[in-house]
């Protein structure tokens, strides 16, 4: 048994990080877009709508497989959670491994991809809206916060990393850095 007390209470910090962003941001939130949006899950009377589910399907597990590697990669590589601060347990160290060597942002990635699948599956405008909104918000809080924030703490591994793994489009070849 580990008796690492930092360790042992992780699990509550997982839990409200994972309540607080992505539950939210993928469920809550595109839940009441569809409440109110009327949107429903559309009749499969044509290949068009078939597919548009086929896919929808697909980007939402595919995402949510990705946001979960990404989570455990979180706990058990950088000792943390996705949560940002102390208080919620932010990584003590940087993760650069599996999806992280192709593309910095894979946990987004994954919930852009519940996002989109999400508005393949309703066929909705509205929550195509939703990602695109979702998707500038990030893009611009992970250039101005989070990046400037991740150089300061982890310095030059940090800076190296940003300048071999690409923000948003993955690299082919998996990233042969630290880690």
């Amino acid at each position: 048994m580990n008796t690492d007390s930092r360790v042992r209470r992780l699990w509550w910090r997982h839990l409200a990080t994972i309540l607080l962003a992505p539950v939210t941001m993928a469920l809550v939130i595109p839940g009441l877009i569809a409440l109110f949006a009327d949107v429903g899950i559309p009749t499969l009377n044509s290949p068009l709508r078939a597919a548009l589910l086929t896919v929808g399907v697909l980007l939402i597990a595919g995402g949510l497989g990705l946001l979960i590697w990404t989570v455990v990669l979180f706990d058990r590589v950088g000792e943390g959670t996705l949560g940002a601060g102390e208080l919620l347990g932010e990584p003590v160290k940087l993760v650069v491994r599996g999806p992280y060597r192709h593309v910095r942002n894979p946990m987004m990635s994954g919930v852009l991809c519940i996002l989109l699948g999400e508005a393949a599956v309703t066929a909705s405008g509205w929550l195509l809206v939703w990602f695109v909104v979702f998707f500038a918000f990030i893009a611009i809080g992970i250039r101005f916060w989070e990046e400037p924030h991740l150089a300061k703490r982890f310095g030059s591994e940090y800076l190296d990393y940003r300048r071999n793994v690409p923000r948003w489009i993955p690299r082919i070849s998996a990233w042969d850095g630290p880690n």
